[in-house]
């Protein structure tokens, strides 16, 4: 039994560590990449489930297609949030502190409209596959957690190689290193970081959807995943995507498994005390340059 009940956990973190990739993956982006600390970041990700809600409700859609359709719409937004950062704060070198406000701004806002709109109730989403269960002898898998694993493995590993083989892709990679570097290769960092963020919140479509197949969702959940996300980007190295993946499934897998065998309330401090202690022998992260 105890041998059955790991192993299922081990199999349960690594869905939801794909998962937290998702959830991640913008905020590798904006952080390690940018330097901007989009501390709003899961806040977006709660729009887009209340946007896929919003059309499976309505429209009956499955909610996976939803967060693909509203993909370059969540683009555009981002791009403009950028453009409206970058004269506000990036271009004046106030984007520290003003910066860090501005996105718990946009935060707060964001779950007050929320609120307003559609009460604290949780809210759902309607698919065929959610409720299954797949069995492999005494592994079981939900579809509910195999579906947006698979779709978040789709996403990165398609940011993944938009980053590493186009050349906006590497010069997003190369903005934060060396801006004149860029600048003479006949790139401008200020499109170049647009773009970025534009990739960043566009990603955050895709896992506000899988986000509420996985369970239902209400307005401040957004909250549970401030610190999580920020400490995979850390504790996988700023900027690696490589190292963003590795982090979210060792999060996923330690807290699958000791919320198994000692309770959920204590999963959350076992994750930390694993970004703890890797910053401590090795403070650049997982994958990250000395």
């Amino acid at each position: 039994m105890g041998l059955e009940l790991f192993l299922n956990a081990v199999v349960a973190g690594i869905l939801l560590g794909g998962f937290y990739a998702a959830v991640a993956l913008g905020l590798s982006i904006t952080f390690g990449q940018l330097d901007i600390v989009n501390i709003a970041h899961p806040a977006f990700v709660i729009i887009g489930s209340y946007t896929a809600f919003i059309m499976n409700e309505h429209f009956g859609l499955d909610p996976l297609l939803i967060g693909v359709l509203f993909t370059p719409i969540f683009f555009i937004f981002g791009m403009g949030l950028y453009r409206f950062y970058y004269v506000s704060f990036e271009r004046t070198g106030q984007e520290s502190l003003s910066g860090l406000a501005f996105f718990f701004g946009i935060m707060f806002i964001i779950e007050v409209i929320l609120i307003l709109a559609y009460g604290v109730d949780y809210r759902l989403v309607e698919a065929d596959y959610i409720g299954e269960t797949i069995h492999f002898g005494f592994i079981s898998i939900p579809f509910r957690m195999l579906v947006p694993f698979l779709a978040a493995a789709g996403m990165t590993g398609a940011v993944y190689l938009y980053l590493s083989k186009t050349f906006t892709g590497r010069a997003i990679l190369a903005v934060a290193q060396d801006r004149l570097a860029l600048q003479l290769m006949g790139a401008d960092p200020v499109k170049i970081k647009q773009i970025a963020l534009g990739i960043a919140i566009a990603t955050t479509a895709i896992a506000g959807a899988l986000l509420i197949i996985i369970g239902p969702v209400e307005p401040s959940v957004g909250r549970l995943y401030i610190g999580r996300v920020f400490a995979i980007v850390i504790l996988g190295g700023m900027g690696s995507i490589s190292g963003t993946i590795t982090a979210a499934l060792m999060i996923g897998i330690v807290e699958s498994i000791v919320a198994t065998f000692y309770g959920p309330s204590w999963a959350p401090a076992v994750g930390f005390s694993i970004l703890l202690l890797t910053l401590a022998f090795r403070p650049q992260g997982l994958f990250g340059r000395a």
